[in-house]
């Protein structure tokens, strides 16, 4: 996680590596994916069938392969939508270049070598004392701020710097190792998994404005810091339960320094305490194959059902657009020229948040529209073509309808902010 400068820009040596693993594959990867979700299809149709003991006595294939039907069904969609995107055959709207090709070929080949070197590597981050410290240390800031544990900071840190499904897959782990209860991981699952720097610099320069980047970065930053503030205190984040995956209440006293301590000291000595039981190579190189498995085998056929479906109702029905008109006349209200235009790009981005950057810049003639736009499709952060489809594939507390719901509820929020930082710069 460590910010390093790479080829004249800022990222991490996790998004290196991956993107490395995707040049060395090349065209191979997504064959590789498509037999991987076949696999997973059959082997999970297999368990559903005959129901073997060497699984169902496993805790982590039982969980990974004996799933409920509705995330079967999920998982045979995505794997049928890969064949035939894959083969090119049937329906034009499932394998487009704007649907399922979009899916396959641009997205979940990053998201495979993301989600394999960061799954490997994850034990490193999280069983050797780094949260205990820095969580230690953040909660003064986080806590009264956010009502959240000082971790959450890291979850947002590994976000901003890599990628957001490095900090969703972060968040899951942590809430499955009941570090955080259902509220914080669902918080943090929504709130602070950030949009990385290296795609936002794409969202902006794909609408023509990245002379704009530090302005648009710093409009992303200030609405995304009140939206963090504001929309964990209303429903439905608001009434998540304060309680772990195991079912118990969080311990009030769970953060508090002891008599003797200050905060870097105790988190120091916590870390210690972390990092002496951590176990040995074997174990940590066994639960980072573990990460690999679940997340690349369990999520991905997800990811392609989902982001394919949400790309189609984007595509070729006027769903969004219908959705988008009842923001014309706050877009008016604001001042925003192209209203109307601008509206139907508003809500098309919960299907995916670069969407709305394509049409900007494809329709839109107005710079401060154009630069809206982006900024507001990267603080909308719920997008099913991946967060979304990662989110509701994990076991983080949320739904497909709470996620809309969020996804609005910080489009009401942060456009205001965006669009009077906007007239500030224009």
């Amino acid at each position: 996680m460590t910010p390093v400068n790479f080829q004249g820009s800022i990222t991490i040596p996790v998004a290196i590596l991956a993107k490395g693993l995707q040049s060395l594959l090349g065209d191979g990867l997504t064959g590789i994916i498509l037999i991987i979700a076949v696999f997973m299809a059959l082997a999970t149709l297999a368990t559903k069938i005959f129901r073997p003991k060497f699984i169902r006595t496993n805790g982590f294939l039982n969980a990974l392969l004996n799933i409920n039907p509705f995330w079967l069904t999920i998982r045979l969609i995505g794997t049928l939508f890969l064949i035939l995107t894959f083969s090119d055959i049937g329906p034009e709207a499932i394998r487009s270049a704007n649907t399922g090709g979009l899916v396959m070929n641009d997205l979940l080949p990053v998201l495979f070598c993301v989600f394999f070197f960061a799954g490997l590597l994850l034990p490193l981050l999280l069983n050797f004392g780094l949260l205990e410290l820095f969580g230690t240390l953040l909660t003064t800031v986080m806590r009264p701020v956010f009502n959240l544990p000082g971790r959450g900071a890291i979850d947002c840190m590994a976000s901003w710097l890599g990628d957001g499904s490095v900090g969703i897959l972060l968040t899951s782990k942590q809430y499955e190792d009941n570090r955080y209860t259902q509220r914080e991981a669902a918080i943090i699952g929504t709130t602070f998994s950030a949009v990385s720097i290296t795609f936002s610099l794409v969202v902006i320069t794909q609408v023509g404005l990245e002379a704009m980047f530090l302005p648009f970065y710093l409009t992303v930053c200030v609405a995304g810091i009140v939206a963090a503030i504001i929309v964990p205190r209303l429903p439905p984040l608001s009434l998540k339960k304060d309680i772990y995956l195991n079912g118990n209440p969080r311990k009030k006293d769970d953060e508090t320094v002891p008599a003797g301590h200050h905060a870097l000291s105790w988190g120091f000595q916590l870390a210690l305490h972390k990092a002496a039981h951590t176990g040995g190579v074997k174990k940590v190189v066994g639960e980072g194959l573990k990460n690999v498995v679940d997340m690349i085998f369990g999520i991905i056929p997800v990811v392609m059902a989902i982001g394919t479906i949400a790309l189609m109702i984007a595509e070729y029905t006027p769903v969004f657009d219908y959705l988008g008109m009842p923001f014309i006349p706050l877009l008016e209200w604001l001042h925003i020229p192209e209203a109307t235009e601008a509206s139907k790009t508003i809500v098309v981005g919960f299907a995916d948040m670069f969407i709305p950057s394509i049409l900007a810049s494809n329709g839109i003639e107005a710079d401060i529209t154009r630069f809206i736009i982006a900024s507001l499709s990267v603080t909308q952060l719920i997008y099913m073509s991946e967060v979304g489809a990662l989110l509701i594939g994990s076991k983080i507390p949320v739904n497909a309808w709470e996620l809309f719901v969020i996804f609005l509820l910080r489009t009401l929020i942060t456009l205001p902010v965006i669009a009077g930082m906007a007239h500030l710069f224009f």
